[in-house]
Protein backbone atom coordinates (compact mmCIF):
# COMPACT_ATOMS: atom_id res chain seq x y z
CA UNK A 1 0.00 0.00 0.00
CA UNK A 2 1.36 3.35 -0.88
CA UNK A 3 1.15 5.99 1.88
CA UNK A 4 0.80 9.60 0.05
CA UNK A 5 1.69 12.90 2.25
CA UNK A 6 0.20 16.34 1.22
CA UNK A 7 1.51 19.42 2.49
CA UNK A 8 -2.09 20.68 4.19
CA UNK A 9 -5.74 19.01 4.46
CA UNK A 10 -6.77 21.16 1.24
CA UNK A 11 -4.52 19.64 -0.78
CA UNK A 12 -5.28 15.90 0.61
CA UNK A 13 -9.20 17.05 -0.30
CA UNK A 14 -8.97 18.23 -3.48
CA UNK A 15 -8.22 16.93 -6.89
CA UNK A 16 -6.42 19.85 -8.27
CA UNK A 17 -3.94 22.69 -7.00
CA UNK A 18 -6.99 24.87 -8.35
CA UNK A 19 -9.05 22.96 -5.94
CA UNK A 20 -7.59 23.27 -2.79
CA UNK A 21 -6.68 27.14 -3.08
CA UNK A 22 -10.21 27.83 -3.68
CA UNK A 23 -11.03 25.47 -0.75
CA UNK A 24 -8.76 26.96 0.99
CA UNK A 25 -9.80 30.91 0.74
CA UNK A 26 -13.40 29.42 1.20
CA UNK A 27 -12.47 28.20 5.12
CA UNK A 28 -10.90 30.87 5.51
CA UNK A 29 -13.65 32.85 4.91
CA UNK A 30 -15.88 30.81 6.57
CA UNK A 31 -13.57 31.08 9.95
CA UNK A 32 -13.57 34.86 9.86
CA UNK A 33 -17.08 34.70 9.42
CA UNK A 34 -17.97 32.05 12.04
CA UNK A 35 -15.36 34.23 14.27
CA UNK A 36 -17.44 37.42 13.75
CA UNK A 37 -20.82 35.55 14.93
CA UNK A 38 -18.71 34.33 18.20
CA UNK A 39 -17.66 37.77 18.83
CA UNK A 40 -20.74 40.25 18.53
CA UNK A 41 -22.93 37.34 20.12
CA UNK A 42 -25.55 37.25 17.72
CA UNK A 43 -27.71 34.39 17.61
CA UNK A 44 -27.82 31.86 14.70
CA UNK A 45 -31.09 34.47 13.41
CA UNK A 46 -29.59 36.91 13.95
CA UNK A 47 -26.22 36.54 12.28
CA UNK A 48 -28.53 35.29 9.06
CA UNK A 49 -30.46 37.98 8.80
CA UNK A 50 -27.16 39.94 8.94
CA UNK A 51 -25.35 37.90 6.55
CA UNK A 52 -28.54 37.81 3.96
CA UNK A 53 -29.59 33.96 4.42
CA UNK A 54 -31.64 31.90 6.20
CA UNK A 55 -30.93 30.63 9.62
CA UNK A 56 -30.71 26.74 8.28
CA UNK A 57 -28.03 28.15 5.68
CA UNK A 58 -26.10 30.20 8.62
CA UNK A 59 -26.22 26.99 10.56
CA UNK A 60 -24.06 25.33 8.15
CA UNK A 61 -21.63 27.89 8.52
CA UNK A 62 -21.38 27.64 11.90
CA UNK A 63 -21.00 24.08 11.47
CA UNK A 64 -18.07 24.20 9.01
CA UNK A 65 -19.66 22.89 6.13
CA UNK A 66 -18.09 25.09 3.34
CA UNK A 67 -18.60 22.59 0.72
CA UNK A 68 -22.22 24.07 0.49
CA UNK A 69 -20.71 27.27 -0.10
CA UNK A 70 -19.18 29.23 -2.70
CA UNK A 71 -16.76 31.66 -2.65
CA UNK A 72 -19.49 34.13 -3.86
CA UNK A 73 -21.81 33.20 -1.07
CA UNK A 74 -19.29 33.67 1.63
CA UNK A 75 -17.95 37.26 0.00
CA UNK A 76 -21.63 38.31 -0.45
CA UNK A 77 -22.42 37.50 3.12
CA UNK A 78 -19.63 39.54 4.73
CA UNK A 79 -20.68 42.17 2.37
CA UNK A 80 -23.82 42.15 4.02
CA UNK A 81 -22.58 42.49 7.49
CA UNK A 82 -20.54 45.68 6.34
CA UNK A 83 -17.20 43.91 5.96
CA UNK A 84 -14.66 44.30 3.02
CA UNK A 85 -13.02 40.99 1.57
CA UNK A 86 -9.30 41.37 0.33
CA UNK A 87 -7.41 38.62 -1.41
CA UNK A 88 -3.49 38.76 -1.51
CA UNK A 89 -1.55 36.55 -4.20
CA UNK A 90 1.32 35.12 -2.82
CA UNK A 91 3.77 32.57 -4.60
CA UNK A 92 2.77 28.92 -4.10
Amino acid sequence: MEVQTFSNVFDALADTPEEAANLRVRAELARALSALVASEGWTQAEAARRCGVTQPRMNDLLRGRISRFSLDALVNMAAACGREVHIELQPA
